[in-house]
């Protein structure tokens, strides 16, 4: 499931059967009409579905057009629930994989205007399953579904399959500079938005089994000066790793005044120090890059070294990384590929969005190449020991460990990090049962690369090799 749908009080609740027909009631009619304008992406269509359909005022049309654009449209796989004037219907992407749910309450007058509705993520039902295929075959579809989707300007990365070490697809589609006409290869370097979390993990898990950074020590034991006390006092590393801190996020109308002058990690202690808890530390999940940026500080301090190059030589070099780093934006790097974010029906440019540098909250760059080394080092026990990527590869808090989310199980366990933004989207997945290594990156929003990853693993052989 990826997570583009949010919980959207759009256009469409409650009802019966199982079929994959619409019913022939109000709460039917108005899903068949939504289903229609939706779907055709034309502006006209949806006016005059809100003109016939909705008594309150319609969501702004741009809302619903990206959403049209980002999902591809619905199909109706079922209907759940039916009553005359509710219904609950599952829907699927035509763009992906994703399902949804659609809960939509009609009025009983003619004709049924919208009274209440949501549309949620939803995971797929077991008997609607995505047929496994034979390796060859999976692999066979993903590079058809990029090529088709590069051609319609709806995908531009790089995609890596590897098992047991042995890459079975490493090819790149669509173009790294689109002003230059600049192909994109293997060797393209994309941005990695959160993906740069796995490193940091790592970098402070080393710290933690060298004795220099303990799980449980609050983090003013190593920022004695840290502004706010209750934060400095209460928030463990283990807290940060795990994003149950309280500690807030970077992005917001701070960080874009300040986008070009956040240079080093101690700017952005600076800027957000101050700041106090979002809630008790430990009481609950809420993703955090703040969190991320004060573990960078905690590098920095133990080490004695610049994050930038504690990560150079401690993570990318031991893994055989040659193309990963985190170097500012105003510097030349050969390889990199330019971010394009959607603009209507057009790309623009991201370079606006752009930190100054990439963080210990995310924002450097790598290939699908040297993501896999960078999986190998992992798996092998070279980066940190096997036991201690056992604990940072389970789930801690939710479905995330240290540093690295936890999805499935059986053979299908797998852990790594998405990463997005406007303009950049990435994704590893590694199945240490199974042998395979997914990686995938886009220079095109999210979640372009994270669609392809999904896209083979939900079609991969889901049995080790020994065993087909």
């Amino acid at each position: 499931m990826t997570k583009f749908f949010r919980v959207l009080a759009l256009f469409l609740a409650t009802a019966a059967y199982g079929q994959s027909e619409i019913p022939k009631t109000p709460a039917g009619k108005v899903l068949a009409a939504w289903l229609t304008s939706f779907n055709s992406a034309d502006p006209a269509q949806l006016r005059a579905f809100d003109e016939t359909y909705r008594r309150e005022a319609a969501p702004p049309l741009e809302d619903r057009l990206a959403f049209r654009e980002g999902t591809g449209g619905f199909t109706l796989l079922r209907i759940e629930k039916s009553e005359p004037s509710s219904l609950v219907a599952l829907l699927q992407e035509k763009s992906s994989d994703s399902v949804a749910r659609l809960e939509l309450t009609v009025s009983s007058e003619e004709p049924p205007k919208i009274v209440g509705s949501t549309i949620s993520p939803a995971p797929r039902p077991a008997d609607l399953a995505t047929p496994r295929m034979t390796e060859a075959q999976a692999l066979a579809a993903l590079s058809a579904r990029a090529a088709e989707l590069s051609k319609n300007d709806r995908f531009s990365g790089a995609l890596l399959v590897a098992r047991n070490g042995k890459i079975l697809l490493q090819q790149g589609w669509g173009r790294a500079n689109r002003e230059a006409g600049t192909a994109i290869t293997p060797a393209t370097q994309f941005r990695l938005g959160s993906m740069n979390k796995m490193f940091t993990a790592i970098a402070t898990l080393q710290l933690v089994e060298a004795g220099k950074l303990a799980l449980n020590d609050p983090i003013g034991k190593y920022l004695p000066d840290y502004p706010n006390k209750d934060v400095a006092s209460k928030v463990t590393v283990r807290h940060l790793l795990t994003h149950t801190g309280g500690t807030g996020d970077i992005f917001g109308p701070e960080f874009t005044k300040n986008r070009t002058t956040l240079r080093e990690h101690g700017d952005y202690l600076k800027l957000y120090g101050a700041r106090g808890l979002t809630h008790e530390p430990g009481a609950e999940h809420r993703y955090s890059n703040y969190g991320f940026v004060l573990l960078g500080a905690l590098i920095e301090k133990v080490s004695g070294m610049s994050y930038y190059d504690y990560v150079r030589s401690k993570v990318f070099q031991p893994a055989g990384m040659k193309s990963t780093d985190s170097r500012p934006e105003t510097d030349k790097v050969a390889n990199r590929a330019k971010g394009y974010m959607r603009s209507g029906s057009s790309w623009a440019s991201n370079a606006d969005t752009l930190p100054w540098r990439g963080t210990s909250a995310g924002g450097g760059y790598s290939t699908v190449g040297d993501l896999l080394r960078f999986a190998q080092a992992l798996e092998s026990g070279k980066l940190i020991s096997k036991a201690m990527l056992a604990e940072a590869t389970k789930p801690q808090s939710e479905d995330y460990g240290y540093g690295f989310d936890a999805q499935g199980e059986g053979p299908l366990r797998s852990y790594g990090h998405s990463g997005g933004a406007p303009g950049m989207n990435g994704d590893l997945r590694v199945f240490p049962q199974l042998g395979y290594v997914v990686v995938g990156l886009s220079n095109f929003d999210p979640p372009e690369a994270s669609r392809m990853v999904e896209y083979f693993t939900l079609r991969m052989p889901a049995s080790p090799p020994s065993s087909r």
